[in-house]
């Protein structure tokens, strides 16, 4: 598993090359989708901390490299990237974007980039970072 912090330490660390073998077998249409949802993330959430998984085959943004400090997370498919969101069962979704049937994350099948430049999809994303800081605030003052 390879951790960095947002965009600034794309080239130092091997980060880049862990996210090349995470997308390595997929279709070079998902690769393409996977690495404008990776930016897409990035530049709603610059100080997310990126944590690639290759076993599990997921890309984690987060406050942390730690699962319960995550924000969403990128998992690549076979002809779609599923954007995966903490909280997402407490989160408003007026367009019913989100899919999924656990008790505290929903998922969104993004199947072309166009799909990103949905309004009510930054929103959701916004709104889970919210919601996010929000636990991680209140865990820390339970300290």
């Amino acid at each position: 598993m390879a951790t960095m912090r947002g965009r600034g330490n794309m080239s130092i660390d091997g980060t880049n090359r862990n996210i090349a073998d995470l997308l390595k077998p997929y279709s070079p249409e998902v690769q393409k989708l996977a690495l404008a949802t990776q930016a897409f993330v990035l530049q709603l959430i610059p100080m997310a901390v990126q944590t690639v998984d290759t076993k599990s085959k997921v890309l984690g943004f987060g406050f942390s490299s730690g699962y319960k400090d995550m924000i969403c997370s990128l998992m690549p498919a076979k002809t779609w990237v599923t954007l995966g969101i903490a909280w997402g069962t407490e989160l408003p979704d007026p367009q019913g974007l989100l899919e999924g049937s656990g008790k505290v994350h929903r998922h969104v099948k993004l199947k072309a980039e166009s799909d990103l430049k949905n309004p009510a999809l930054q929103a959701i994303l916004k709104a889970g970072l919210r919601r996010c800081e929000s636990k991680q605030k209140s865990a820390k003052g339970k300290r």
